[in-house]
């Protein structure tokens, strides 16, 4: 017996039912799973080796692993003292191994008084500190008297070069370079978070003051009032870079929001309430300033201003994590929309992938679970049907984080920045959104679009085949 033919329209019915269903997620599911962001933590405790970048990769672990922590956490400051949770085994880790490095091996272990955390790479001064809240904080919750290392004198060492060695601007700035007077923005997201942590722990509001006053006279120096409250990267001395790095901005505004953060959460917040509105206001001047010049796509050019330079998904991911840290810390909303899109752009499958869609709505996001550094790339974790990260999860494209006029292939410092990014959309996302408004969602006229554009094919292919 003959199967009859199912009548055409009916066909084309379904056909139509089914496009819409694939359409759904493909326009909805831009979120990493937790599974991918684990291979993110794992690459990132592959490749960093500097000190901006391992210092960076433990403010990452506290931000995203232990937020009561954080600084960026509403639970307040000093945190709780004696036996740390198991959450901040990664970060107690990292600062043994330099500490240790920095005291029993070779020559070193001999030098006396002030000297820093690592050597200082390439002259940079102002990057080992960045360790130094690691250390800190290992410190503080008795680490020292497990492993018999001398965290306070570690960290003590490395306050004293910073503030005996290092050489300053006529009006006591510090240089971010140890042979020259040169201010780099990085310097911001390095030095002045563990200056303010520094003294929160030891009970200082001098060392508070003086985090302040570095982003205070960084921002003096830095700052471009013709490029709408951008900074410029590098001035002073030789070599100097005056575009306006995304990067750069990006360190100097999440730099900021740490001292903001640990000002508000510690014994000195009513004090300090000018202190804590000006970092709040120049946050959002930088936020002002660049955001006009985020590309169609969602994501930043490496120079924010310059439309010849290369998309570049590390600033993207930074800019956007301070975006949601300053809307709960300061309630200020005005660019939620715009870090939304780079997120979910940053987040979406590769064009010719529908794949990617469905797991990403099977495991809800999170940025607090971990994963052995040599974790490798599985089923789950993989990234090849992702537009922006690689197979094995390394987020693209990216500045050459040890060139930066230059793509590059992996940058740790972009890994921290997509789980800061993350870690700093959960938290926002715990308490409600607040300030989330249409423009940040996907629109209904958008939805609408997506939907009728995979109708539309499928009823032309349809149309042929009959």
């Amino acid at each position: 017996m003959k199967m009859k033919r199912p009548r055409s329209r009916h066909l084309l019915t379904g056909v139509i039912v089914l496009a819409v269903a694939a359409a759904v997620p493909r326009a909805l599911a831009q979120e990493l799973t937790s599974d991918q962001l684990d291979a993110v933590k794992a690459r990132l405790a592959e490749g960093a080796i500097h000190s901006w970048e391992i210092g960076t990769r433990a403010e990452t672990l506290i931000e995203a692993d232990t937020p009561t922590y954080s600084v960026l956490d509403n639970s307040s400051l000093p945190p709780p003292q004696g036996q740390a949770p198991s959450s901040l085994d990664e970060v107690l880790s990292i600062a043994r191994s330099v500490v240790q490095n920095s005291t029993q091996n070779g020559a070193k272990a001999e030098v006396q008084g002030p000297q820093p955390l690592m050597d200082v790479n390439g002259g940079a001064a102002g990057d080992p500190p960045s360790i130094g809240v690691a250390v800190l904080l290992a410190n503080w919750t008795g680490a020292g008297a497990k492993d018999g290392l001398d965290y306070a004198g570690a960290a003590q060492k490395q306050l004293e070069f910073l503030l005996e060695k290092v050489p300053k601007t006529s009006d006591g700035a510090i240089s971010h370079r140890n042979e020259q007077v040169q201010l780099w923005s990085d310097f911001v997201y390095m030095v002045p978070p563990f200056l303010a942590y520094y003294g929160v722990l030891t009970q200082n509001q001098s060392l508070v003051q003086q985090a302040y006053d570095q982003c205070r006279l960084y921002r003096q120096y830095l700052r471009d009032d013709d490029a709408g409250g951008m900074w410029k990267h590098i001035v002073l001395g030789k070599n100097t870079d005056e575009g306006h790095w995304s990067t750069g901005n990006g360190w100097a505004a999440a730099g900021m929001l740490r001292v903001l953060g640990t000002i508000q959460h510690s014994q000195y917040s009513k004090s300090m309430k000018n202190q804590a509105k000006d970092l709040t206001n120049w946050i959002a001047e930088i936020h002002t300033g660049i955001y006009p010049h985020m590309r169609t796509n969602g994501l930043f050019g490496n120079y924010a201003d310059d439309s010849a330079s290369f998309d570049d998904a590390s600033s993207t991911a930074i800019l956007a994590s301070t975006v949601y840290r300053l809307a709960l810390l300061s309630g200020i909303h005005t660019h939620l929309p715009q870090a939304e899109q780079s997120r979910k752009a940053l987040s979406a499958p590769a064009s010719n992938s529908t794949s990617s869609s469905s797991s990403a709505s099977s495991s809800s996001p999170s940025a607090t679970s971990t994963a052995p550094a040599g974790a490798s790339a599985t089923a789950s974790t993989n990234g090849s049907s992702l537009a922006h990260f690689t197979s094995d999860m390394w987020l693209t494209p990216v500045v050459n984080p040890n060139q930066f006029g230059i793509e590059g292939s992996k940058s740790p410092e972009g890994q921290a920045f997509v789980i800061e990014m993350y870690a700093a959309w959960r938290d926002w996302t715990a308490v409600g959104s607040p300030g989330a408004n249409a423009a940040g969602r996907l629109s209904a006229s958008g939805f609408a679009a997506t939907v009728a554009s995979v109708c539309l094919g499928a009823i032309m292919a349809l149309t042929s085949a009959l």
